[in-house]
């Protein structure tokens, strides 16, 4: 086996083949920083609602008379971050109805998840009806801000269970319903948080936010 070049071999020819080394080798490296800094810069799927103490985002009517919002409390930096919505067809039917027929005026693109309705544009949203890992593969990758996760639980679990949710915001009311519609339904493996944010508002309200722990650990998935 021939270990040093030939003295036959020209140097141009082992110059080049000494750079062409080094340049795949940088254009390695870089492809994984870029890879690693597109991660971070990643559209974050963030589950957001106000819940009981008890945990009950609802009524079992689905009222959410019980629901209020603070006067020294505002949404406005949350807005600020998210462009799109992320619901389920009874998140949707609920809001609709409380509403008056019409969703928020806000500039964001709205995708209802549903099992009944065809996929396609509706009336200011668009019914989903695909895989959530690979619709929401598709929506990290479009440019945009962050993705809000309004509802319901149904909808909640599939994301949990998927490890699709990246933070937690949790507007703690502070009352017992007893009975209701739940955030957290059964069905989805344990998935570990951290405290971000912990802020106390008037009239008892407390305000979580929490970030996804992907490090494995015991009944981790």
């Amino acid at each position: 086996m021939q270990l040093y070049p030939s003295a036959n071999v020209p140097e141009s020819r082992i110059l080049r083949a000494h750079w062409a080394i080094q340049a795949n080798f940088v254009a390695t490296t870089l492809r994984k920083k870029l890879a690693g800094f597109t991660m971070r810069l990643m559209r974050k799927i963030v589950l957001s609602l106000g819940i009981s103490l008890d945990g009950y985002i609802a009524r079992p009517d689905g009222a959410v008379d019980f629901l209020f919002m603070p006067k020294d409390y505002s949404m406005a930096s949350f807005f600020a971050a998210v462009d799109t919505v992320v619901m389920g067809r009874k998140t949707l039917e609920a809001g609709l109805k409380l509403s008056g027929g019409t969703l928020p005026a806000m500039s964001m693109a709205y995708f209802v998840f549903s099992h009944s309705k065809p996929p396609g544009k509706c009336e200011g949203w668009t019914f989903v009806n695909e895989s959530l890992a690979a619709f929401i593969a598709k929506l990290r990758k479009r440019p945009g801000k962050n993705i809000w996760l309004m509802g319901g639980g149904e909808l909640a679990r599939d994301f949990l269970q998927a490890d699709l949710v990246d933070e937690l915001h949790l507007g703690i009311i502070p009352v017992l319903l007893g009975e209701g519609i739940p955030l957290f339904l059964a069905g989805f493996p344990q998935r570990d948080f951290s405290l971000i944010e912990n802020k106390s508002y008037s009239q008892g309200m407390v305000a979580l936010k929490y970030k996804r722990l992907r490090t494995k650990g015991k009944g981790e998935a």
